[in-house]
């Protein structure tokens, strides 16, 4: 834990620095099972939570084999049509890219694949397989992409010089083909969040883009994941306090699929936030994924409890 937070905070799972009961979350059904398809990625971002690289290989490449387990069980335990998050890394660049979201899809389930809209995604085969795979399952599939800030100064100081131009370009196409469209953005890049909103919506209107820039599920602006930032510790009081149901956590309805180098085989994680943290590895099946999650980390409070923020779309 970096030296700028209390040393003494998110020790014990159970108790927090103050002595106080740590806030639990109990799972309650499958919104979201989210599939972290590789660490590597095109670019390298200057604050990428997961640490993303053209050389990451922490997470190795799923393949559909390792995922078709998990569809079976979905089908097992009779949880119907979910949410089937991709997301990385740049999720375009895993060469078993198409054939996961044809099974996805296939099965009846909802895609919605997180990617920057950069070079992966616009090669022809990604676009060819992208469009065969609308032609069927249209209002199946969203693709949300990373644009940290409505201007190129704001983008590229995140992910390089350049690079908003480019995710443009792969707006641009997913617009022209029809493509249902989310944005994901960065709450910091802003001075409040109607700033935000009023200046994609700005953007969204002058590119053509069929986007609600006050939907908060259509242009989602996340919180800062920073770990030099002092956060509370969350009790079985804060539910009440503030007021927030723990049912709306991200871990008590969804879990993240990834393949960890070295592994046998996948494992499931508490979500998508918590990757490098050994305490939120819950199991390799998802039925023994579903036990409660102890809030023991400060992405738990700054992201999802004071953040109110979410993945999901």
């Amino acid at each position: 834990m970096n030296a700028l937070i209390d040393p003494s905070k998110f020790k014990n799972p159970f108790i927090t620095a103050k002595g106080d009961t740590r806030a639990v979350v109990k799972w309650d059904h499958l919104k979201t099972l989210w599939l972290n398809t590789g660490s590597l990625c095109n670019i390298e971002c200057a604050n990428c939570y997961i640490k993303s690289s053209p050389t990451a290989d922490h997470f190795l490449y799923l393949k559909d084999t390792d995922l078709a387990p998990y569809l079976d069980e979905i089908d097992e335990m009779g949880l119907g049509a979910v949410e089937i998050g991709m997301t990385g890394g740049e999720p375009c660049m895993n060469p078993h890219f198409s054939r996961m979201c044809k099974m996805i899809l296939e099965r009846g389930h909802n895609l919605l694949v997180l990617t920057n809209a950069m070079k992966p995604m616009m090669r022809p085969r990604v676009q060819k397989a992208l469009l065969e795979l609308k032609e069927t399952y249209a209002d199946k599939i969203t693709m949300r992409v990373s644009l940290d800030h409505f201007s190129a100064k704001g983008h590229d100081e995140e992910r390089g010089a350049g690079s908003f131009e480019i995710a443009l370009k792969g707006l641009d196409w997913l617009t022209e083909h029809g493509f249902n469209l989310h944005i994901a953005g960065r709450a910091m890049f802003s001075e409040s969040q109607a700033d935000a909103r009023a200046g994609f919506a700005e953007l969204i209107s002058a590119r053509g883009w069929k986007i609600d820039a006050n939907d908060p599920a259509a242009v989602m602006l996340f919180p800062e994941m920073d770990e030099t930032v002092d956060v509370p510790e969350i009790t079985t009081e804060c539910w009440g306090i503030l007021s927030i149901d723990p049912r709306s956590m991200m871990c008590a309805n969804s879990r993240m699929l990834v393949k960890r180098k070295g592994a046998d085989r996948p494992a499931l994680l508490s979500c998508t936030l918590l990757w490098d943290d050994p305490q939120f590895e819950m199991g390799q099946t998802l039925k023994e994924s579903l036990t409660p999650v102890q809030l023991n980390h400060p992405h738990c409070a700054k992201f999802c409890v004071l953040g109110g923020a979410s993945c999901s779309a």
